[in-house]
């Protein structure tokens, strides 16, 4: 089975690293995915998943959750502003935090709620202007100016140009990570995340290599 596979895999890894399998949370990708695959990993016994988009995560997954209540949902597209307070309901974590409009907003839908996901702020280390994410030079103010709002920081995200070798940038969001003293690093996808997890990933997202490809839409 993929996930099966995927997880042997994790755990070669990790042993590869010294690290602990435990250390590394895989987030099954099941955006544009159809419900009978998303299902089919369900009932492997995964429940970490990331979604793109709000729209799509808010018809797909309150129903999920009255069959498998322990589904924690990450949200890793970048966010709309006016998205925010639906995400902050369906997610357990936001990996796309990168701008002070968005941080805003989030403080004030948790004084609201009394409730805010673990965020990660993504970093554009390839600096690549069609991308979201704070640039590598910013990063260390925008993570202050985060934190200074009482907003529960994880860690950090970044998504390596596609013609780059990746093990560059996860090693760069790694090293912005230590000096700011975050652990979190959610780095690495179906075709790399065995180079993103030896250089310290904590969270990884999957999803062809578990789903197979994306269904048009």
């Amino acid at each position: 089975m993929p996930l099966a596979d995927i997880q042997d895999r994790i755990r070669a890894a990790c042993e590869a690293s010294g690290r602990k399998k435990d250390d590394v949370t895989l987030i099954a990708v099941s955006k544009v995915q159809p419900n009978d695959r998303v299902e089919a990993v369900l009932d492997q016994g995964h429940r970490v998943f990331g979604e793109n988009k709000v729209q799509e995560a808010a018809g797909k997954w309150p129903a999920f959750r009255e069959s498998y209540s322990d589904v924690h949902l990450h949200m890793i597209g970048p966010l709309q502003t006016n998205k925010v307070r639906q995400a902050m309901e369906l997610a357990q974590a936001i990996h796309t935090v990168d701008r002070p409009k968005l941080a805003a907003t989030m403080v004030r839908l948790a004084q609201e709620t009394g409730y805010c996901p673990d965020l990660f702020i993504q970093v554009n280390t390839g600096e690549e202007p069609q991308k979201a994410g704070v640039l590598p030079a910013q990063a260390d103010a925008f993570i202050a100016e985060v934190r200074a709002l009482d907003l529960p920081v994880k860690g950090l995200m970044c998504i390596p140009p596609v013609d780059e070798e990746p093990s560059l940038h996860f090693a760069l969001l790694a090293k912005i990570a230590a000096r700011n003293g975050l652990t979190g690093l959610s780095m690495g996808m179906s075709s790399d995340f065995e180079r993103a997890i030896a250089l310290g990933a904590t969270h990884i997202r999957v999803g062809s290599a578990i789903f197979g490809d994306r269904v048009a839409v």
